[in-house]
């Protein structure tokens, strides 16, 4: 298999025959800016209509849309050239030849990029990646006569975002936004940008899919991608929709070449406008945190706590004096609702509370044991370096579990060298998983030797007799089951005994 590296689509001038600059994303600390009027934003929430219709040009939505995207040139701070050792001090009348010459400071091509005009009073969206670490900015409009200097408001390197301002006495052509969460696979999209430094430049494709992440870019990512060719210089520019409507700022290539190969990512609009406000209003970006471990449910989960498939997120475990605990929330409550929004998976949940600025507190509708219930949590405050596993912190027996779905698991009480072995912390309690028998249910149910059975039916187990006498009083052929594991932390899940591997 052929891994692609990711590339930030920027480019260095002294850099655009035979390769791509690296531009890797500090990690940039911000102080409060002086208070700021907040953007004026003209926003059009309406979907797309998708009535499937062949249009022979887009010429009217990129004359629309072109005044509004901007050419972009930030020039690095120069560094000095390290001196070379000499024996003898400078000005030596008996070795002047050995005088060490003046080391000439290092000036680093300057980087270009793109930028997008979102208020007709000058803010401007561009990437991080473009503007990070420079000693001047300057933005040029379409008619590339036109420039000013821009002062850098802020930015997040999580989300590649930064904000620009300039000032201007006439009013400038700000870009309509749309509500990207209503953007759908297959639309159509057109990127506008200043690819290799030739000029503006508009492709067109489709959004190939969204909800991307895993860029090593902190772990909310929630990215666009196309198949509109991006390339080294777009960096910043405008994705927009069928109707000239901004839906994403394009930033980076999956690319083993530097050049476009037709997977390019925007971050949507929606989380754009997010990381400007806070901006704008605090001088910084903060993320919320809630304090769970998240768990998809599956069919067997939902029927177990009555839920459709994907309605709400499962809660596996909740890390101690955390905001979710705080607030009351358990494990094997289901969230259906964040501020009244309703929740639909892992992701989603993860954006709305990352999304939150710490300290606010939410709404939080749950499911707990068939009954609804809505609980206040005041969100906490994410790490810089983002999401971290935390792991709920809680002579050897064994004993056969004897519920035919368990049929095939041994467990033992813990101990202490059961815990070292299997690095299971302290504050878990429970019955430790000696053997799970090869093609049982439990096997297919993916119990493994090392995990913790911390309850049945939602009944807690402290020991190994807990496991085996609860899993004999019940009577039928499945059992819930909310396991520790490691590397994972808390779970539930649903072991079958119809499920049995044939043999």
């Amino acid at each position: 298999m052929n891994i692609k590296p990711i590339k930030f689509a920027s480019i260095g001038l002294g850099m655009l025959v035979g390769g791509l600059i690296w531009v890797n994303l500090p990690n940039i600390t911000l102080g409060k800016t002086a208070k700021l009027k907040p953007p004026k934003l003209n926003v059009e929430s309406t979907p797309l209509s998708r009535e499937v219709k062949l249009a022979t040009s887009f010429a009217g939505v990129v004359k629309q849309v072109a005044p509004g995207v901007v050419y972009i040139t930030s020039n690095k701070a120069p560094e000095e050239r390290p001196r070379t050792m000499s024996p003898f001090p400078r000005g030596n009348p008996f070795f002047p030849f050995f005088d060490e010459p003046q080391a000439p400071s290092y000036q680093a091509p300057p980087v270009i990029g793109s930028g997008v005009i979102v208020s007709a009073d000058g803010y401007i969206l561009t990437n991080n990646h473009v503007v990070a670490d420079s000693e001047d900015i300057v933005v040029t409009l379409v008619d590339k006569t036109t420039t000013f200097p821009a002062k850098l408001v802020g930015a997040d390197p999580h989300t590649d975002i930064a904000v620009l301002k300039i000032d201007s006495d006439d009013v400038l052509p700000a870009l309509i936004l749309s509500d990207s969460s209503t953007l759908e696979i297959g639309d159509v999209v057109l990127a506008l940008g200043n690819p290799f430094g030739v000029g503006q430049t508009v492709t067109m494709g489709i959004v190939s899919a969204t909800g991307r992440g895993g860029f090593g870019i902190i772990n909310v990512g929630d990215f666009i991608q196309t198949d509109a060719s991006i390339n080294p210089g777009n960096s910043g520019g405008a994705l927009v929709d069928a109707e000239g409507r901004l839906v994403g700022i394009n930033t980076l290539i999956m690319s083993g070449s530097g050049g476009n190969q037709g997977i390019g990512f925007a971050v949507p609009i929606n989380m754009a406008r997010g990381v400007m406000d806070q901006i704008i209003e605090f001088g910084n970006v903060e993320r919320g945190l809630l304090g769970i471990e998240m768990q998809a449910h599956d069919e067997a989960l939902a029927r177990h706590f009555g839920v459709e498939v994907g309605q709400g997120v499962l809660v596996g475990d909740v890390a101690p004096g955390g905001p979710a605990a705080e607030a009351g929330i358990e494990a094997g409550d289901i969230i259906l609702e964040f501020d009244g929004q309703n929740v639909e998976g892992m992701h989603g949940l993860k954006l709305f509370v990352a999304e939150t600025r710490p300290g606010t507190e939410v709404d939080f509708l749950i499911l707990r044991e068939g009954k609804k219930r809505m609980l206040g949590v005041t969100i906490g405050r994410l790490p810089e370096e983002g999401y971290t596993s935390f792991n709920v912190e809680r002579d050897y027996r064994h004993g056969a579990i004897e519920h035919d779905a368990l049929d095939g698991v041994t467990v033992a009480d813990l101990t202490n060298s059961a815990r070292a072995e299997f690095r299971i912390p302290r504050s878990i309690r429970g019955a430790l998983i000696t053997r799970v028998e090869p093609g049982s249910a439990a096997d297919l149910a993916d119990l493994a030797r090392g995990d913790v059975i911390v309850s049945i039916e939602q009944q807690v187990v402290e020991n190994a007799d807990d496991a085996v006498e609860l899993s004999e009083s019940i009577n039928k052929p499945s059992v819930l089951l909310r396991v520790w594991s490691r590397g994972v932390g808390g779970r539930f899940v649903v072991v079958n005994k119809t499920k049995k591997r044939r043999r």
